[in-house]
């Protein structure tokens, strides 16, 4: 056997490209070889094939950002939406009255307030029924009133505020009349349940029970925020409805559109009730629409039912979901949060205004070192006193302006950012169509053979019904998925370099497997012929003899 004489190794390289060249499938790479061709035609295919692959790669690299940026689209579902696939939002009412005249007078009780001497206020037992009736006024007559006092005493006795207004309230059945939901008249009692928010004490429609909205081993147990005790079994915001429900199930749903299969709601008032010092001299109702597990707050956003006025509303609904592609997708670049995926300290369920009032809290928390009373708050957070409600209102404005700030660099910290409370992956909005026409209910109850009502008794008819049979989904889907972008780069290499899978797969093969068979090949002895051993041996043994 003999060894072949090893080549140089940049001679070996030379020849691999040689042959990578003349048997590549890659488009314009043969011409980069070849005796035939002078230099000039080389390097004028070698610029063009340069300018190709760094457009292609320029091209590639923008379908990465926007496959990386925004994976994301909102688009229309293919399908319309039934209204009976969705429950009939919650709706939250709040009088405008507060309390009755029998239980204060505040404006009497307000003036023999300031024109008393500090201590006589100290020992006044109407003191913190005034000072949690204060919380309750509009805040241009809050602030009228701080100029004329100058400041607030704290309360006497360790009974909340919460609780005060709880037991000022005016009840449900002072308020409404009679109730009907799809056609049937129930009980207001049955239908409605107490609720405190930034308004006092209201009455809701159709929300989750407390034990479903709220993490109740997290909040006092001295302040029942919901009074709502209806199980949701068998409904839920990523889920919808399951497959066990039944008509009656809770939350409760509309079969059809219209003011039959809606609700109906009389609504009363006594106009002896009404403070004009306190409250203005708008008299009636605040009424908001909501999901149904998302606690109300009527502070920013409410529809206004005035006293002898029927005030109808078309809903409907906007509904946002999220196809099962994105669940893999971290909540920053879908945009949005599954329930199960955010957890809040106050709620059970997520919603995006759930989050915001939470976060308000805690910001409220560490600007004042108090809450609302209507916020959510442990057994260890202090009840913001009524001379402290300056403080609440700078904190829940700087809270709204802290995103602009932050923006402009004049918010080092931004707590608006910190609390990240993004919308959530199935949530829902309400388009309302208002209509607003006289009630003449003293007519008609005379129409009726009916006594008219107590004097200074005003009445109020509130229907929502859903306008439209079925409505379009908006659905969250993927924009660009991996199987898109990997698409979208094989059609950009397939078309600057005319590249497909099987052409990586030969470009490897060039750089690791073919130079190894050439090194082992080179490697390896070459054997001799028989019929040349006997010639070979003659000339040894010639040599041997010294010939």
């Amino acid at each position: 056997q003999v060894h072949r004489k090893h080549g140089s190794f940049r001679s070996g390289l030379k020849s691999l490209f040689v042959e990578y060249c003349s048997e590549s499938s890659v488009h314009g790479v043969h011409y980069f070889s070849g005796r035939e061709r002078t230099w000039y035609e080389k390097l004028v295919w070698i610029l063009v094939f340069a300018l190709s692959v760094g457009s292609c790669f320029w091209l590639i690299h923008k379908v990465y950002h926007k496959w990386s940026d925004t994976p994301v689209i909102v688009s229309f579902a293919e399908k319309s939406t039934p209204v009976w696939q969705i429950p009939f939002p919650a709706i939250t009412i709040c009088p405008e009255v507060k309390t009755s005249y029998g239980e204060m007078n505040f404006t009497r009780q307000y003036h023999n307030f300031v024109g008393r001497s500090a201590s006589e206020k100290l020992h006044d037992n109407g003191t913190d029924s005034l000072l949690a009736m204060i919380q309750l006024c509009e805040r241009p007559i809050y602030e009228r009133l701080l100029n004329q006092s100058q400041s607030f005493p704290d309360k006497i006795s360790g009974e909340s505020y919460g609780s005060i207004i709880r037991r000022m309230k005016i009840p449900l059945k002072d308020t409404m009349l009679h109730c009907s939901f799809v056609n049937n008249w129930i009980p207001c009692e049955q239908l409605f349940s107490y609720t405190m928010t930034d308004e006092g004490v209201c009455v809701t429609f159709n929300a989750l029970a407390a034990s479903d909205m709220l993490r109740k081993e997290n909040l006092t147990p001295l302040e029942p925020y919901l009074s709502e005790d209806k199980a949701c079994e068998h409904w839920s915001q990523d889920g919808g409805y399951s497959a066990q429900s039944d008509l009656d199930s809770y939350p409760y749903r509309a079969l059809r559109p219209g003011q039959l299969a809606g609700l109906k709601v009389f609504l009363r008032s006594d106009r002896r009730n009404h403070d004009f010092l306190c409250r203005g001299a708008l008299r009636g109702f605040k009424a908001l629409l909501h999901p149904n597990n998302e606690y109300p707050q009527l502070s920013s956003q409410f529809v206004r039912i005035p006293m002898n006025q029927n005030v109808n509303i078309a809903v409907k609904p906007q509904i946002i979901t999220t196809t099962p592609g994105l669940h893999h997708y971290s909540p920053e670049r879908r945009q949005c949060f599954f329930n199960h995926e955010r957890y809040l300290q106050f709620f059970r369920e997520y919603t995006q205004d759930n989050c915001e009032l939470e976060c308000l809290t805690n910001f409220t928390l560490s600007f004042c070192g108090c809450v609302r009373f209507s916020m959510p708050r442990n057994g260890s957070t202090p009840e913001c006193e009524t001379n402290q409600l300056d403080c609440m209102m700078a904190a829940e404005q700087r809270y709204l302006e802290m995103d602009f700030r932050s923006r402009r660099g004049d918010e080092p910290v931004n707590y608006h950012d910190d609390c990240n409370c993004l919308p959530g992956c199935a949530s829902v909005q309400y388009d309302l169509e208002i209509t607003q026409t006289d009630f003449d209910w003293k007519g008609w109850l005379k129409n009726l053979n009916r006594s008219t009502a107590d004097e200074g008794i005003e009445l109020a008819l509130f229907e929502v019904y859903f306008k439209e049979a079925q409505f379009m989904t908006s659905k969250r889907s993927e924009l660009y998925g991996l199987t898109d972008f990997l698409a979208n780069c094989g059609g950009l290499l397939g078309l600057c370099l005319g590249v497909s899978l099987l052409s990586l797969v030969e470009l490897v093969y060039f750089c690791v497997v073919r130079p190894m068979a050439l090194w082992r090949q080179r490697r390896a002895p070459v054997p001799v012929n028989d019929e040349e051993q006997p010639r070979e041996t003659a000339l040894r043994v010639y040599r041997d003899n010294g010939n």
